[in-house]
């Protein structure tokens, strides 16, 4: 899907939030390119620190509440801060959630093959909100004695339960230390199925980044453990089954819902609950704006069984499977469909993508239907016969980054791929050569947010000659520029432009 066209006001606003966070943090450790990491981060936080906690717990309606006092107050200096960091590790993992799915949905990377990290990832938010209230509970405070209170009454108002819960569970006669072994019980065993999900929701991606820079995560337990020793977690008061709680402070990341069950009824905070959810889980299937641009073929007579498109396929669309057609090649490169976002980064890793083969209409290994190599070297051969003057400049774009057309002219010549890293070097090395242009100029997303992930990383690494396919070292680097910009930053590709034209009059001439 092309972003280039995508003109919305949170689009260009995220990339402007985006930009502010490089300029202050620099775009390797920006917090929004790596929130999924983050996520993981701060759920293994969570885990540890509660870890540490719950070997001071006791389980038992005396026993609970006082349990929690002691390491909090008595050991303040190590449970106290444990229990503090829990805390608010617990809410930065809800905030950093959220800002992902908000991210995704703004940029449009949930549809077609990427439904099932999106729907996981819904089904990931209730698990994690479910163990958050739960660990509310195990305080035993007033806070705990409303929320659980409340949620039971909140689940008798549906219609499964053949006796009331409140009336089994949380009377003054009825609660016991059953009900404390119960949620115990659900707060180990919730966040193990959690980790089991978390690991679902990437099984179909490829080089997962499951941990945030070091700097990142240094910074970032460092401000936790401030949050902890500036504002102390404290209880809101022992639990009193005869007194209603009056006076609660509610902690908005978790316990959003329990408000509106004060003003509304139990059933439309169901059908807001349920809505919610389900317009969430069928976002990937509604009509969308762009259309989707076929997947990816592989044509085995040109297909060697190198295995590069498998290793540069951010989605695990392209697996290795035993060869079928009696050539002499021990594997082939198969595409699954469901799992092709069509972004053509197969194409770019394909030895046979180059553009020197004498074939007239060549075909390479694998390709992308609508966009065969063969049209793109037409394309761009008839492009580079049309320059005049004295500087001119191939430019090769991404459709989802800044938009390069505004840059054609004269003596500049544009082409635009679904990703970047669709570009084979001896595309860039066939400009200058055949095409006889002073530089080529290569842009894509800003370094570090790729569209596709990994796009702008497997392109620097092709053109440093540090992966495969490599820029040859025949090309003059100097000659091969590179700038990395969003749809927001059409004014800095410019400046870039001009400063690498300027560059290239001080080289000796190439005709």
């Amino acid at each position: 899907m092309s972003i280039n066209n995508r003109t919305s006001f949170a689009h260009r606003g995220l990339l402007w939030v985006e930009g502010a966070l490089n300029r202050v943090f620099g775009n390797s450790l920006n917090p929004m390119y790596h929130l999924g990491a983050l996520g993981f981060y701060f759920f293994w936080v969570v885990a540890i620190s509660g870890a540490y906690i719950y070997a001071f717990y006791k389980t038992g309606i005396e026993l609970s509440h006082p349990s929690v006092e002691y390491f909090t107050n008595e050991q303040w200096y190590l449970g106290g801060i444990m229990r503090s960091v829990h805390r608010y590790a617990s809410d930065a993992l809800v905030l950093v959630m959220f800002l992902h799915l908000l991210r995704e949905y703004i940029l449009g990377r949930y549809r077609g093959a990427r439904w099932f990290a999106w729907v996981t990832g819904v089904i990931l938010i209730w698990m994690i909100l479910t163990a958050g209230i739960n660990g509310y509970w195990m305080v035993w405070d007033q806070l705990a004695q409303f929320t659980v209170v409340t949620t039971v009454e909140w689940f008798d108002w549906l219609p499964i339960f053949s006796e009331p819960m409140a009336r089994t569970f949380i009377t003054y006669e009825a609660l016991n230390d059953r009900f404390f072994t119960l949620i115990s019980f659900a707060h180990v065993t919730v966040p193990l199925l959690i980790l089991f999900m978390l690991w679902v929701h990437i099984m179909r991606i490829s080089y997962p980044v499951v941990n945030p820079r070091k700097r990142l995560a240094i910074g970032m337990l460092l401000t936790l453990l401030a949050l902890s020793l500036i504002v102390p977690v404290q209880s809101q008061g022992l639990a009193d089954m005869s007194v209603e709680p009056r006076v609660l402070q509610i902690d908005w990341f978790y316990l959003w819902v329990y408000p509106l069950l004060g003003v509304w009824s139990a059933g439309q905070v169901w059908a807001l609950v349920f809505g919610i959810t389900l317009l969430l889980c069928v976002l990937p299937w509604l009509p969308a704006r762009n259309k989707q641009i076929p997947v990816a073929e592989v044509s085995l007579k040109d297909c060697s069984g190198c295995g590069l498109c498998v290793a540069d396929c951010p989605y695990e669309a392209v697996v290795m499977r035993p060869r079928s057609d009696g050539l002499n090649f021990p594997e082939e490169a198969v595409v699954v469909p469901d799992r092709c976002v069509s972004c053509g980064i197969c194409v770019g890793a394909c030895p046979s993508s180059n553009p020197f083969r004498g074939d007239d209409q060549y075909i390479s290994g694998i390709e992308m239907p609508s966009l065969p190599m063969s049209a793109l070297r037409a394309a761009v051969t008839k492009d580079l016969s049309t320059l005049e003057g004295d500087l001119r400049v191939m430019v090769f774009g991404c459709d989802n980054a800044a938009n390069i057309e505004v840059l054609r002219s004269k003596s500049i010549a544009v082409l635009s791929l679904p990703c970047i890293a669709m570009l084979p070097p001896s595309l860039a090395e066939y400009a200058l050569r055949e095409g006889g242009v002073d530089g080529v100029l290569i842009t894509g997303c800003r370094e570090g947010d790729c569209f596709h992930r990994l796009g702008v990383s497997w392109v620097t690494e092709r053109l440093a000659a540090e992966r495969e396919p490599r820029l040859r070292s025949r090309v003059q680097r100097e000659r091969v520029g590179e700038c990395w910009a969003s749809s927001l930053d059409n004014h800095e590709l410019a400046v870039a432009l001009n400063s690498f034209r300027a560059s290239l009059s001080k080289l000796p001439k190439v005709r």
